[in-house]
């Protein structure tokens, strides 16, 4: 059996800000390794990223509470409690929280993140 600890001992979880829009806390699962990131990432109410994309791709795993996704051009797609999403490689997109609940998913990026504009209130509303 091998252990990877994704931080030290006593170390909090660390608040994201930049790229998110609300508050965000994150907490890696595993260090990073040959251009793989597997992060665990809290969502507060109403919380989400901005618009972005991965250079080969992420996996992500809902594994509390609920939100949405959206890829560029459609409609915001409801998330919940085991749900998977994979996003291809370059495919613009954004992910967070609903209105009146937290979101946890284990986001797993593949490659470099490339950041784009902040999601807008009008594009999060139509996520009904």
């Amino acid at each position: 059996m091998h252990i990877v600890h994704g931080r030290a001992a006593g170390a909090s979880a660390e608040a994201r800000g930049g790229t998110f829009t609300g508050t965000v806390y994150g907490d890696p699962v595993l260090p990073s390794t040959d251009g793989t990131t597997v992060n665990s990432v809290t969502f507060t109410p109403g919380a989400r990223t901005y618009w972005h994309h991965h250079e080969r791709g992420q996996l992500l795993v809902v594994t509390a509470g609920s939100g949405w996704v959206c890829a560029h051009g459609e409609a915001p797609q409801p998330l919940t409690v085991g749900d998977l999403v994979w996003t291809a490689p370059g495919e613009r997109h954004w992910h967070g929280a609903g209105p009146g609940t937290i979101m946890t998913h284990l986001a797993v990026s593949l490659g470099t993140t490339t950041w784009l504009d902040e999601v807008s209130a009008a594009e999060y509303g139509e996520a009904r």
